[in-house]
């Protein structure tokens, strides 16, 4: 790893963690919490200022980061505690963080899309032999649907056909402003392993009007977060194991190689890539944080929520063992993952 991809990485993780955090931190002040201390990274200070309220921190580690707010893992009868406030305040501030995340995302997504264009699910041509081209497709047509999945960007396309293996496709398409439908059954490849329907794409990216830059910048988070869904559900299922996830170490090196084969391009290319990875960590970073998992904004929420249903709040006291228990299997998690990026790191 050279130490510009490293420290440009660190750089980018930061931002994602920031904007998070911020998220809380906005909605805190603004339903009148006193946030005790905003800070970025973990462990020891290295340094901090204070300002009317809060201490803002700059912390060694540089992943992580926290929003404290008073009262928020203790019972404390001060009007600006966080367990204070109405249940809607209060849920209000933990939904934040993860919806900041999807805001970046999409931000970054104007961003690439607006400057690279957008991979439109075109074909630029069909393989000989294979069932697209007996079912009449052809290049230049654009694939609208596969079965009922609606399809944006040609990602869906090769996501779907990777998560239905050998499945009939009724496939719908258009030509010149007419739209057509076919029935193919994909067929196996024995070089690539997979089923495959013979279609080509990869005509480029096409740069569009602002309007559908932002309609297709939501469609690019909406595809990552799906995508994220999918990739738990794999984790879940077996299909995946932990030697397949990437924790932050992981995320820095895999980063930082992508900075390396970048600054050929330029630096133009080097902040798009960057960029391009920030819209899946970020979409990743906010799904992930609402899981309903004890310590995570989710487990949180979960509370709030039974707290709604109950029409009374959860005992502090067995919530914050329930968080802290929570607290305690995520950060061992973490660090058979840091010790599994890590030994991949080795030579």
């Amino acid at each position: 790893m050279n130490i510009i991809g490293i420290v440009l990485s660190v750089f980018a993780f930061g931002i994602l963690i920031i904007s998070h955090e911020f998220g809380h931190f906005l909605l805190a002040k603004l339903n009148g919490i006193c946030v005790e201390e905003f800070s970025v990274g973990m462990g020891p200070r290295l340094f901090s200022w204070k300002g009317k309220e809060t201490r803002y921190s700059l912390k060694a580690v540089p992943f992580g980061g926290s929003c404290m707010m008073l009262g928020e893992d203790e019972d404390c009868q001060d009007e600006r505690a966080f367990g204070s406030k109405s249940v809607w305040a209060r849920m209000s501030v933990l939904v934040a963080g993860p919806v900041f995340n999807f805001i970046l995302a999409f931000i970054l997504a104007l961003i690439v899309l607006g400057s690279m264009g957008i991979d439109l699910p075109v074909l630029t041509d069909v393989m000989d032999g294979y069932p697209a081209q007996e079912a009449g497709l052809q290049a230049g047509d654009r694939i609208v649907k596969l079965n009922d999945e609606s399809i944006h960007v040609y990602r869906d396309v090769s996501l779907y056909l990777a998560l239905h293996q050998g499945e009939t496709l009724d496939v719908v398409y258009e030509r010149d402003g007419e739209k057509l439908e076919s029935v193919i059954v994909p067929k196996y490849n024995e070089e690539s392993g997979s089923y495959m329907m013979g279609i080509v794409a990869g005509g480029g990216r096409q740069k569009m009007g602002i309007l559908e830059t932002v309609r297709y910048s939501v469609y690019e988070v909406g595809y990552w977060i799906r995508y994220t869904f999918i990739s738990l559900k794999m984790l879940v299922s077996g299909q995946v194991g932990v030697k397949d996830v990437s924790g932050p170490v992981g995320m820095v090196s895999s980063m930082s190689s992508m900075v390396k084969e970048s600054s050929e391009s330029g630096v133009f290319y080097i902040f798009i890539n960057l960029a391009n990875i920030c819209i899946l960590l970020s979409a990743n970073l906010g799904v992930l944080n609402l899981l309903p998992l004890p310590a995570l904004d989710g487990g949180r929420l979960l509370f709030c929520l039974i707290e709604v249903v109950r029409g009374k709040p959860v005992n502090q006291e067995y919530e914050a063992m329930v968080h802290g228990i929570g607290l305690i299997l995520l950060l061992g998690l973490s660090m058979v993952i840091l010790f599994k990026d890590i030994w991949q790191l080795l030579p």
